[in-house]
């Protein structure tokens, strides 16, 4: 992002050259926006916890976190840290991510601006065990830096198909980087770090992966995952190939998506994109990796806004194809085999896009909207099912285990699942292992048991997964023999 999200910066000057892989103006398909939400305070970011609950949760640059059921239209507060927080201009609650095991250890973690002294805090909370739409205020710090200015604060964080939390960091602000930050590599600032944030190292509540470029003996610090980055406000994954896709905030010629790669130099502040920018001498030896597309100033554009490759099942958009837009203008665009286009220009100053669980993108509006983008192709997936009852049976003889008690061999029972919904793909998963289902009727799914499930007492949740759509659950309890 540029120096304020509510205002146009002075340094958004507009530049009359158009690079060679600027935006076009067709459109390959029809896209709409669908209002989903509205009357937010600055909202910068939506994303999914990935527990199967297909909950929404928005990012308020204030410092909250709402969540969003499945089918409403009114977010309840899951998170309030706004006494903790700097809010303003590029300043706030500005990142958030959940663990992958964030079902069973209800870990997630955000990024935000600190009080007082402006510096960037990573930091670890918890959903409460008793209401997982609520989070418990208890904060763990993981990683603190320190901001020499008030913009440039970067603020994405991820977690990786590898397991690892990716963090976003600007330059440290002001402009064209006066510090040369972005290419020092014994600083944080203008990376992409990546921690490891289930091993910590003695005190230090993390690690750092071994095979980060600067690990170890190497001159560097051991977070850095690449460096030369200017803004990187906004970064995913794609969801089939893993790849990085970053959207570098350019600083008044230039705006960049860069395929970011593990030790890898992009280039700021010598190039801005593919321009040599504030060190001419230095461009010619430089081993710059050049953004896989880049924009410039025309038409009012100032500032990326990084998406995301478009892997959702509603034929919303083409699959693989890469959708980011630009906060002044308004406008989403789709890259393409290489070629960009713009599909839609708005009257939203886009702060965010985002995905559900299912890989629909959403876009955020930071005057307090989300919209999901629908496309011509775009079809309403099917409703979740839903579990009325479950029970235990002998497999030969069907007789009911009533109480649940423990057994030496689970293979010999089976569970009924009863209920509305099941489609002819699903299936029972039990205290999180899929079930060999060996009878499906209308209303009604039977799971065969594997040995280990009765073995020891306790809770066996009970849900039924189809496809990317898991129903409620339901909780049998089993007791001692």
């Amino acid at each position: 992002m540029k120096k304020v999200l509510l205002v146009c910066l002075a340094i958004c000057a507009l530049s009359p050259a158009l690079y060679k892989t600027s935006a076009q103006d067709t459109a390959a398909l029809t896209i709409e926006l669908e209002p989903r939400l509205s009357g937010l305070s600055s909202p910068i970011f939506i994303t999914h916890a990935g527990d199967g609950t297909n909950r929404l949760f928005i990012v308020e640059q204030g410092g909250r976190i709402l969540v969003l059921q499945p089918g409403s239209t009114a977010p309840t507060e899951f998170l309030n840290i706004a006494s903790k927080i700097s809010s303003g201009g590029e300043r706030g609650l500005l990142g958030l991510a959940f663990h992958p095991q964030f079902e069973n250890n209800r870990r997630f973690f955000v990024n935000y601006t600190r009080s007082g002294d402006g510096a960037t805090v990573i930091a670890e909370y918890r959903a409460s065990q008793s209401n997982p739409n609520i989070a418990n205020t208890t904060e763990t710090p993981i990683l603190t830096i320190s901001q020499p200015f008030s913009n440039h604060n970067g603020g994405m964080i991820a977690f990786g198909p590898d397991g690892f939390l990716y963090i976003g960091m600007g330059d440290g602000g002001s402009a064209n980087d006066p510090g040369n930050r972005a290419q020092n590599v014994n600083e944080l600032l203008g990376k992409i770090l990546r921690i490891d944030i289930d091993q910590p190292n003695g005190q230090i509540p993390y690690s750092s992966p071994s095979n980060n470029p600067f690990f170890g003996p190497t001159t560097g610090r051991d977070e850095i995952f690449a460096v030369g980055l200017r803004n990187p406000w906004r970064f995913s994954f794609d969801r089939l190939t893993g790849e990085l896709y970053a959207g570098d905030v350019g600083q008044n010629v230039i705006e960049e998506i860069d395929i970011i790669t593990r030790g890898g130099n992009y280039g700021w502040r010598v190039f801005e994109g593919t321009r040599c920018a504030n060190d001419p001498l230095l461009c010619p030896s430089m081993a710059q990796i050049a953004p896989i597309a880049e924009y410039s100033h025309t038409g009012g554009r100032c500032s990326i806004t990084g998406g995301y490759v478009y892997r959702g099942s509603r034929s919303t958009m083409m699959l693989g194809s890469y959708i980011y837009g630009d906060f002044c203008t308004g406008e989403i665009f789709m890259l393409m085999n290489g070629a960009q286009t713009r599909l839609l220009d708005t009257s939203l100053s886009i702060s965010s896009f985002g995905e559900d669980e299912a890989g629909e993108i959403y876009v955020v509006g930071i005057g307090g909207t989300v919209h999901h983008i629908k496309g011509p192709q775009d079809t309403e997936p099917p409703p979740p099912p839903v579990i009325n009852s479950a029970f235990v049976r002998r497999r030969s003889t069907g007789e009911l285990l009533d109480p649940i008690t423990t057994k030496n061999k689970g293979k010999k029972y089976e569970v009924v699942v009863r209920g509305t919904g099941f489609p002819p793909s699903a299936v029972i998963v039990s205290n999180g292992q899929e079930l060999g289902t060996t009878g499906v009727i209308v209303g009604e799914l039977i799971g065969r048991l594997k040995n280990s499930m009765l073995r020891n007492s306790g809770p066996l949740v009970i849900e039924v997964v189809a496809s990317t759509i898991r129903s409620n659950s339901i909780t049998l309890q089993i007791i001692d023999n």
